[in-house]
């Protein structure tokens, strides 16, 4: 059989047996002396049988160590494996599927995008119409934190979020102090409106809210927390100049509380 003939006797192209032959997964033929690739049956069974493996999922490496000449016992362990693998991939499109059903029968969806169905319920609680501007933007990094922190890190946030939200009028108090963040926008840095907003921004933050999240142990001074760690700048960047002093002087005054 010529490349062209074995590739349409199994389904696949012709460039897809090049490449096994390349990966060593199917043995070369020896060529006419026309310089053309002779294939025999042998070549077909080992190529279709490459072609099953792939469609149950296994990758080349695994199709190499089935084919192996011990094949008879390895192929029944890469198999159950294999199983094993699909198994844990349903269970999580399971777990998927019920998260986006969650989101899809809750009503409206929070501007962020989709979060966990316990910030989602957080941010109805703690959003009013019409809000501060600068509302949306805090629910925004609350939101990326959720998604880039470790579980441990992200069961604190949520538990400080949860601490905050049960005070009685923390809303009212949230959006005061949001208020007056937006009021900063074209103000001196040094203006006596900025020590009094991050006080009313700390002053939302409870003392459960506080337990946990390491804030005592937080060094302001570490490259991290300065102008020089590329995150905290970059969170900077997003505010105003006067907006900017009072979450420096917020995390001081959180910090020293935590203390």
């Amino acid at each position: 059989m010529r490349i062209g003939e074995l590739a349409a006797a199994v389904g696949v192209t012709t460039r897809t047996v090049r490449h096994y032959h390349h990966l060593g997964l199917l043995p070369e033929p020896e060529r006419r002396s026309n310089g053309y690739r002779d294939y025999e049956l042998r070549h077909a069974v080992v190529l279709a049988r490459i072609k099953r493996l792939t469609e149950l999922g296994l990758g080349l490496a695994e199709v190499r160590d089935a084919l192996a000449d011990d094949a008879g016992r390895d192929l029944a362990e890469v198999l159950a494996e294999l199983d094993d693998d699909l198994a844990r991939q349903e269970a999580a499109i399971r777990e998927r599927r019920l998260r986006l059903r969650s989101l899809l029968e809750g009503g409206d969806l929070p501007a962020e995008g989709p979060v966990s169905p316990e910030l989602a319920a957080l941010f109805g609680e703690l959003t009013r119409h019409p809000e501060p501007a600068m509302a949306a933007k805090d629910r925004e990094m609350i939101a990326f934190l959720e998604t880039v922190a470790a579980p441990a890190d992200r069961d604190r946030l949520l538990s400080a979020l949860r601490a905050t939200a049960d005070v009685p009028g923390a809303l009212e108090r949230t959006h005061e102090a949001y208020a007056q963040l937006d009021a900063l926008v074209g103000v001196d840095p040094a203006d006596p409106r900025v020590e009094q907003a991050a006080r009313a921004l700390a002053g939302c933050l409870p003392d459960e809210a506080l337990e946990g999240m390491g804030l005592g142990q937080l060094d302001l001074g570490s490259p991290e927390m300065t102008d020089s760690g590329s995150f905290f700048r970059a969170f900077l960047d997003d505010f105003a100049p006067a907006q900017a002093a009072a979450v420096r002087r917020t995390i001081q005054l959180l910090v020293e509380r935590a203390g």
